[in-house]
């Protein structure tokens, strides 16, 4: 007896074209079947890589200069502080809480929800829950002693579409490079990192703050352009003291990096618009 119908003797009464057509349809049946197997598996899989290990963001600001620009795609590590519905396409709330939850170190640089509006803000981490931060003439305190600071020094940013030049604190040399000076901060664990400062401004002075349990108290690079945790929560503005269940991700290193000057229509300029120089950057 035989088992496979596509094997089968036909009748004598069957025409031969129909069995033939029967069997291209089930064939194809089961090509489209194969396929959309393979597609939702696609998904799933991709879903999960950018749930749980990494995912893309963009830099919509210059709150990051020098290290990060406008135009910068990141990819940013998921699990380094535990996962929430935050760390869920759309947020769907599959994950009570936050689970296998840590803080991050001194300096990393921290992609979270901005507590009023919830859009994706990246700073870098300065105080944890317990540390008293102060500034005074635009030095940063940590626990009452002075970051280490190395000034003098200057750092030339490109000009472009998505990159401007501040009048209050960089200057345009080379007619397309803005100058801003530059200061490398030190923190106790040896990390350094480097800022910009425009000058004395009101931001550059606070009193002592004591971080609560479950806080993390976040700055931009571009320390007179960043609203961050010097400012209070606003939609729009700044972050305040951030909730730890807030952290979505680390980032980690630039992927892709634009000018902002390319098209959509014309694809060439997908690739001269490409800051080649800090593609593979890492933070």
């Amino acid at each position: 007896m035989n088992e496979n119908p596509r094997l089968a003797t036909p009748d004598a009464d069957t025409d031969p074209g129909e069995v033939t057509q029967a069997q291209t349809r089930a064939e194809e049946q089961e090509s489209w079947g194969d396929f959309l197997k393979f597609l939702l598996k696609l998904v799933v899989i991709v879903l999960i890589f950018r749930s749980f290990i990494f995912s893309p963001f963009t830099i919509p600001s210059e709150s990051m200069l020098p290290g990060l620009r406008n135009g910068d795609y990141l990819v940013a590590a998921k699990w380094p502080y535990g996962y929430s519905r935050l760390s869920l396409p759309l947020e769907v709330p599959l994950i009570p809480g936050r689970i296998f939850a840590s803080l991050p170190e001194r300096g990393d640089v921290v992609i979270f929800k901005h507590p009023v509006d919830g859009t994706d803000y990246v700073k870098r981490a300065i105080g944890l829950p317990g540390d008293t931060i102060a500034m005074r003439g635009g030095t940063v305190y940590l626990n009452g002693d002075p970051l280490p600071q190395e000034r003098g020094s200057f750092v030339d940013i490109p000009m472009s579409a998505n990159t401007n030049c501040r009048s209050d604190g960089g200057t345009v040399v080379d007619g397309n490079l803005c100058r801003y000076r530059q200061v490398i901060e030190t923190l106790p664990s040896g990390k350094s990192y480097r800022t910009i400062d425009f000058g004395r401004s009101m931001q550059d002075d606070f009193d002592p703050i004591v971080v609560p349990s479950d806080k993390i108290f976040v700055m931009g690079d571009n320390r007179d352009n960043s609203l961050d945790s010097r400012f209070p929560p606003q939609s729009g503005g700044g972050v305040g003291l951030v909730d730890a269940d807030l952290l979505v991700a680390r980032a980690t290193m630039v992927l892709w990096s634009t000018d902002g000057s390319a098209e959509w229509l014309l694809p060439w300029t997908w690739f001269t618009a490409a800051r080649w120089d800090r593609i593979g950057s890492t933070l």
